[in-house]
């Protein structure tokens, strides 16, 4: 499956974004699909994911709340709302894809096979 990221942009502190990772390929539904972002200087952490079977979704503590990630499976694609940024939401967003995690994995980037080319957000006034 090959992945491509897209939505990012510069968005004022309280603002929302829309982030999508759409697939070509395959059926994103037969994948797990994670959402990782990583800030300058600092590691790949952990956003949002689904697991591959139903639509048990994963949040990070620091984003639940304010972010939802979505799936449609006609389009093939897997989103990311993003409401109430702040500064520290700022960061490459990237989407990932493997079909063959188990449900206790999906938090872990390196468990991941696929991965798009990473979409900037920057939270700034």
């Amino acid at each position: 499956v090959q992945l491509q990221a897209s939505g990012g942009g510069l968005v004022q502190p309280g603002g929302s974004l829309r982030l999508s990772c759409a697939a070509s390929g395959d059926t994103i539904g037969t994948y797990s699909v994670g959402w990782f972002r990583q800030a300058p200087g600092k590691e790949r952490e952990f956003v949002a994911a689904f697991f591959r079977r139903g639509y048990n979704a994963y949040y990070s503590d620091s984003v639940k709340g304010r972010f939802a990630i979505s799936r449609d499976n006609a389009k093939n694609t897997v989103d990311l709302q993003m409401n109430s940024l702040t500064p520290e939401d700022t960061a490459v967003y990237y989407c990932a894809a493997d079909s063959r995690l188990i449900m206790s994995s999906v938090r872990t980037w390196s468990n991941y096979d696929y991965w798009g080319q990473g979409t900037l957000v920057t939270v700034s006034s």
